[in-house]
């Protein structure tokens, strides 16, 4: 992600109530990738990103429990191509 979607994880994980601080893996390169952390402490934080992803879903889950509906079977818009003799 770059620092603008960064802006946009950081304050949705804000409206969500999950704790994590988004920043570059590198802080002397803001133009690289970016992650969610523990702490803004370069020295000191450790990568949380996958924590914060699951706990993402389970926000979403706990929304919406129910797994989404199955297509209804039945008739179909398409194209038959009959096979060449």
């Amino acid at each position: 992600m770059n620092a603008e979607e960064a802006r946009q994880v950081d304050a949705t994980l804000r409206r969500l109530g999950i704790l994590g601080v988004v920043g570059p893996e590198d802080p002397e390169r803001a133009a690289g990738k970016w992650r969610v952390y523990d702490s803004a402490d370069p020295a000191t934080r450790q990568d949380i990103t996958a924590d914060v992803l699951a706990a993402f879903v389970a926000k979403f889950r706990e929304a919406n429990p129910e797994p989404p509906g199955k297509r209804q079977s039945g008739p179909a818009r398409g194209f038959i191509i009959p096979p060449e003799d």
